[in-house]
């Protein structure tokens, strides 16, 4: 039976709890990274974007262009610090470029 709440809990909190107690943390992390991607990357980078998974704590994305894949493999810490600092905790911990 599932813990009763006070009434001066946040509705924000009530979420939290929801979202352990249901195991979702998974699936709003690949949700969320991939949106970070979307945001912070820009339409330039999103137009050569062909795929993004986030699996396991690595985000899989895959690029129809070569030069680009070159470019940013440049900046892997630096996009990696930008996604974790968007979603205000790490949950990216390395990126691969494909």
């Amino acid at each position: 039976m599932t813990k009763r709440l006070s009434n001066e809990n946040t509705v924000g909190d009530i979420l939290q709890v929801f979202i352990k107690q249901n195991r979702l943390e998974r699936g709003i992390d690949e949700v969320s990274v991939k949106e970070a991607w979307k945001s912070l990357m820009g339409n330039g980078v999103n137009s050569y974007t062909k795929s993004i998974v986030f699996k396991n704590s690595t985000l899989y994305v895959e690029l129809t262009s070569s030069v680009l894949r070159e470019e940013l493999s440049f900046g892997k810490h630096k996009i990696i610090a930008m996604i974790n600092e968007e979603l205000r905790r790490d949950v990216v911990q390395d990126v691969v470029l494909r």
